[in-house]
């Protein structure tokens, strides 16, 4: 009996041992792929974890790339758009900025434009200044003094004196070659219209205008001649003096009373239609 329950006791612990073995075996067993399902999807993960990287990098390369080429292509363009703005800018200053003139050239001279006008005068007491500076100031025109070296004092023109300057003048015409200051007109070819103002001395031109006449050349020129006298017309002064110069296109003239006014002067001016 006691055999008998050996036995069966050692039966049982076998198969109990048995049992044991393949639980631990089959738990080896999954334990093993279940590490190696881990470790697979760990690797797994790793690798998705690289690809995703490696393609997120490449993505960013490209990204990277693409944003730089449109950054360059924007830079370029930028670039191109800024230099065409400042070659358009340079062109249009370069347009509309005047061109320099070089200091070292010699200028031209500038041709007269229209016509230049000349008052020569002597005036004895002032009356025929007055008269000259009126046409002067109605043809916009030049003023020459006829102005003797010798100046004639209020004695020399006392006519009524019979021993006076201007009488003994008057009496021996060798006396009547004055001497004047001078002759000589600042760019005398320039004038083309010259007005010649005297008084009126015994009928004639005070003969102090003589040597300034006989001097110039009038030849192209217009010569307008004008007097002052209290009583005495222009009798044939200016005729006398077209005769003395021999040149030039000589009109009539005009006598004025002494204290003639500016408009009376004015309005004969705008009657010669020059």
């Amino acid at each position: 009996m006691k055999k008998l329950t050996a036995l069966i006791l050692s039966a049982v612990m076998m198969f109990t041992l048995a049992g044991c073995n393949s639980s631990t075996t089959s738990d080896g067993s999954e334990g093993n792929s279940s590490s190696s399902g881990s470790t697979t999807s760990s690797d797994s993960l790793q690798s998705d974890s690289i690809s995703s990287t490696l393609t997120t990098s490449s993505d960013n390369s490209q990204s990277n790339s693409s944003s730089s080429a449109s950054t360059t292509s924007s830079d370029s363009s930028q670039s191109g758009a800024t230099s065409s703005n400042n070659s358009e800018s340079k062109s249009s200053s370069t347009a509309s900025s005047p061109t320099e003139t070089s200091t070292d050239s010699t200028p031209s001279e500038t041709p007269t434009e229209g016509v230049k006008t000349l008052v020569a005068v002597y005036s004895a007491s002032g009356n025929t200044k007055a008269i000259a500076e009126y046409i002067a100031t109605a043809t916009d025109a030049d003023l020459f003094e006829i102005t003797p070296t010798e100046p004639y004092t209020n004695d020399d023109l006392d006519w009524t004196n019979r021993n006076s300057r201007v009488s003994r003048e008057h009496d021996d015409e060798s006396l009547r070659d004055v001497e004047l200051v001078t002759t000589t007109v600042d760019n005398w070819a320039d004038y083309d219209t010259v007005f010649i103002g005297y008084p009126i001395w015994w009928g004639i031109a005070a003969w102090v205008v003589d040597g300034f006449v006989e001097a110039n050349d009038f030849t192209g020129k217009t010569v307008i001649p004008f007097c002052t006298s209290t009583s005495s017309g222009l009798g044939q002064s200016g005729k006398l003096l077209a005769e003395m110069a021999g040149t030039g296109n000589w009109f009539e003239g005009q006598r004025f009373q002494s204290r003639a006014s500016e408009d009376t002067v004015k309005d004969w001016v705008d009657s010669l239609d020059l």
